[in-house]
């Protein structure tokens, strides 16, 4: 069951990625004046995860150390080998099918769709984003229960 601190949870891990990536897909669609549509949807798509992984990998390996400076401990590399092995299962396939089919369809079509570049980017980005989040969010509340 959603409920408001599910969704607060939630807006609270991904609000600085998602900053970032939408930055990034925004100032990446200007290459749209020098290349072709389909290279500028993988572009900007590459541009996106490139921006949002960086953001998740350093806000995530900052609370693990965070947590044990608390405890007066160091971060072993065990404990960072965890973290990445759980970010990979929380983001592993919702990325595979975003990163090759999803987003670079709706940020190919959207803007035909639309006939307005911009917004057929932002809504593109929109639901390219809701698909991937419908996956990620399961994937993350799965691997809070173990």
């Amino acid at each position: 069951m959603i409920t408001k601190s599910n969704f607060k949870e939630w807006f609270d891990r991904y609000k600085y990625a998602e900053l970032a990536s939408t930055s990034a897909a925004l100032t990446t669609s200007l290459f749209s004046k020098i290349y072709s549509g389909l290279t500028t949807a993988y572009l900007i798509t590459f541009a996106e995860y490139l921006a949002f992984y960086s953001v998740i990998l350093f806000s995530s390996y900052k609370k693990l150390h965070k947590q044990n400076s608390l405890l007066n401990q160091k971060t072993s590399s065990h404990e960072i080998f965890r973290l990445l092995k759980n970010l990979i299962l929380e983001f592993g396939y919702p990325a595979f099918l975003d990163f090759l089919i999803i987003r670079p369809f709706c940020m190919y079509w959207m803007p035909i769709l639309f006939g307005n570049y911009f917004f057929g980017i932002i809504f593109g980005k929109i639901s390219a984003d809701l698909c991937f989040y419908c996956f990620t969010i399961i994937n993350y509340e799965l691997i809070k229960r173990k």
